[in-house]
């Protein structure tokens, strides 16, 4: 595929030369500088940069249309969802269109490329739209000059530019190269939403037959001439490093080629996973394992305690809440807990690299491409322009590919072999030295009035910070508090900043996965404290929020609310507004001699334009589940510095036999699409929790909710 360096400054577009075998499109992407940016208060706004061309569109003269994506594909649906959105502006055929990972080239394509926060669709919603319509008028204009005829009689459809005045039609792919030739049109109008035909009708993934079929190639798939095959052993403290070690008894291991000490510990190289493996077990290592070996999860807990009662910075404050609690006649508190999580993604980390002299290449299921390559040329001592880094699909990420330690390995075991190296984790790597959720601890107070509705609302929030504080603030960690909905006049909270030896990363809804949590729990609690009803309570403090109103009255008129319950069933509510859209959901359980089961869970949801109901409805189903499992099962504990848990029998999942009727409801919308891969994990929990309450009076304010809590 052939691309153009030069960019007009007026505008996203570029086109081909002369020479280009069709027409070539770019356009430039809202990015962002830093990666915490873009979880700090959704999607960059205005014009786009001038200089950052985003990706490239390529309709060739077989009427082929290859889009260069610059994000990553988890299983979220980003190849299929931004194809349609491009296709539909385009006006071409649906089943000519394919799909390319773009190489890591920020002249081209920004600074940053990869997929975190949900922001594939809502960020490139407009320029996708844009480059869309306008290529569909360059080669309206190319038809209107071959025919001798105004731009204004020809139509454009599946593929095809039509001549209304006689329905002579030509292909696309007998224009493009003309069209190639010709000025870039400024201020092209995308459709009318009425007249769109791709964009929100659940049309099949593009990326399914290759995932059936094997064709689809995952990270773990690598498979290059001569390579080797690499584990690492890693301290079991965090933190701790290789004080020495004694490979004897791992040479004599057949297979195995050589053993490596590298930044994160010590690598067995064999010519096959299997042989490294064994290896390992027989590694002599003596670790000098730090201060974390002094930590478990109970000291943890207690210095988030401590810290919550010294002084903190700033997230937000309106009124004055410390006044009004004072003089309230009726206050409520309590404190909320959430431990330490694993992404456990079903693919474990690995990646594949080469290091040549003058070059180095990465394979890697990855959500980070700029990172990943950034860290091999760090490595190598490479220029990064030097460094080419395959993106490949990804066997589940949760936030956990967006760190590119694995990456790093990987290329430092390369580096020092001399030869191809595919590194593997075990899923007990994977579990044991992960960059997990952080564990937080929230202490809240409220004030009612003679009503019963809040006057003031208040929470100390003690939890590491993800990423690194800034001035003593890390808005992820308050992230689904500080931006309280709830009509309050008097809120405070405050972020108290606790380090600990346990790594820790974005995870599936970041903040919100634990903070959605404390505040629908505790918001639940004011309610039963003013004696009102769970649902109408949160209408009343909801009226100027009409979208979040809109699920909440959604969901809970698709449950039947109110309505009497089978014998022994309850209802729990909940409602979110996370990475641009809005969902509330109601669960239906029963507890039964201790014994918690969810039998429903109704979810509506309002994410703006909704380019893929099927997608939409798979995200909204799949993160209910991903939430439940952490609801009612997730805890990373520690204990003498190491992680207890190391494979999903002391980690567990929800299993088939435990899910819930799961329905999901989606309300019509023109606003501009949010997000949707995390939208419904942080929800799940605490209408659960809610709906234990209804059931049993027992307020379950820390995580996981065990059965020996309802007892």
């Amino acid at each position: 595929m052939n691309t153009i360096t030069n960019q007009s400054r007026r505008g996203f577009f570029r086109t081909a030369g002369a020479g280009a075998a069709g027409l070539v499109l770019g356009f430039a992407l809202p990015e962002r500088s830093k990666l915490d940016a873009q979880f700090a208060g959704g999607v960059q706004t205005g014009p786009p940069p001038v200089g950052k061309p985003g990706a490239y569109i390529h309709i060739g003269t077989d009427d082929t249309v290859t889009f260069m994506i610059t994000k990553a594909e988890m299983g979220q649906g980003t190849v299929t969802s931004l194809s349609q959105i491009l296709a539909e502006e385009l006006d071409c055929d649906w089943k000519k269109v394919r799909t390319e990972f773009a190489p890591v080239d920020p002249a081209s394509y920004g600074p940053l490329q990869g997929v975190v926060g949900s922001q594939s669709v809502r960020t490139l919603w407009t320029p996708l739209r844009t480059v869309g319509a306008t290529g569909r008028a360059m080669l309206v204009d190319a038809a209107a000059q071959k025919w001798g005829v105004p731009a204004a009689q020809i139509r454009t459809e599946n593929g095809f530019v039509i001549n209304t005045a006689n329905n002579a039609r030509l292909n696309y792919g007998s224009v493009a190269a003309a069209a190639a030739n010709l000025p870039v049109p400024m201020g092209v109008r995308p459709k009318d939403p009425k007249e769109f035909r791709l964009i929100g009708t659940p049309v099949k993934r593009l990326d399914t037959p290759a995932k059936v079929n094997g064709r689809a190639q995952f990270g773990i798939d690598t498979q290059l001439p001569g390579m080797l095959y690499a584990v690492v052993e890693r301290c079991p403290v965090f933190g701790g490093k290789v004080a020495s070690f004694d490979a004897s008894k791992t040479k004599a291991v057949s297979g195995v080629k050589e053993v490596v000490q590298i930044s994160y510990g010590v690598a067995v190289v064999a010519d096959n996973t299997w042989a490294a493996m064994q290896g390992r077990k027989v590694l002599d290592i003596k670790w000098d394992e730090g201060a974390g070996a002094a930590v478990n999860s109970a000291s943890i807990r207690q210095s988030f305690a401590a810290r919550a009662e010294l002084p903190g910075v700033s997230a937000r404050k309106e009124g004055d809440a410390a006044r009004a609690l004072a003089g309230a006649g009726k206050k409520v508190e309590a404190v909320y807990e959430a431990p330490f999580l694993a992404h456990a993604s079903m693919e474990p980390m690995n990646c594949t690299a080469v290091v040549r002299p003058d070059s180095c290449e990465v394979w890697a299921s990855t959500q980070m491409q700029t990172p990943s390559r950034d860290i091999a040329a760090q490595l190598t001592g490479l220029p990064p322009e030097k460094v080419k880094v395959h993106t490949l699909f990804m066997g589940g990420g949760f936030g956990r590919r967006a760190r590119v330690d694995y990456v790093g390995e990987t290329v430092e075991i390369a580096k020092a072999v001399g030869a191809p190296v595919k590194l593997t984790w075990s899923r007990e790597d994977d579990m044991q030295h992960d960059y997990y959720r952080p564990a937080s601890y929230v202490k809240f107070a409220a004030a009612l009035d003679g009503d019963g509705w809040p006057t003031a609302f208040s929470a100390d929030v003690a939890c590491p910070p993800f990423p690194a504080a800034v001035n003593g603030m890390a808005r992820t960690a308050v992230q689904g508090i500080d931006d309280l909905h709830y009509a309050i006049p008097n809120i405070r909270v405050d972020y108290h900043l606790v380090e600990t030896h346990v790594p820790v990363s974005y995870w599936r809804s970041v903040g919100h996965s634990q903070n959605t949590f404390f505040v629908e729990g505790f918001i639940d609690e004011l309610a039963a404290a003013s004696s009102k009803d769970p649902v109408e309570f949160r209408r009343h403090l909801l009226a100027g929020m009409p979208r979040l109103l809109g699920v909440l009255n959604a969901a809970a008129e698709k449950a039947g609310w109110g309505k009497p319950l089978p014998a022994g069933r309850f209802h729990g509510v909940a409602a979110v507004s996370n990475i641009g859209s809005f969902n509330a959901q109601v669960v239906e359980i029963s507890v039964n001699q201790g014994k918690l089961r969810v039998h429903r869970v109704v979810c509506a949801v309002d994410c703006g334009y909704n380019v893929n109901p099927a997608i939409t409805q798979q995200q909204i189903e799949g993160g209910i589940v991903y939430g439940l499992t952490a609801a009612l099962k997730g805890a990373i504990t520690i204990d003498r510095g190491r992680v207890q848990q190391a494979n999903f029998n002391t980690y567990d999942v929800i299993r088939i036999d435990e899910m819930p009727q799961i329905e999901v409801h989606i309300m019509p919308s023109t606003e501009a699409p949010g997000g949707i891969g995390e939208a419904s994990v942080p929800g799940i929990a605490p209408a659960i929790a809610n709906a234990v309450f209804a059931a049993t009076g027992k307020r379950l304010r820390k995580l996981p909710m065990r059965s020996a809590d309802l007892a």
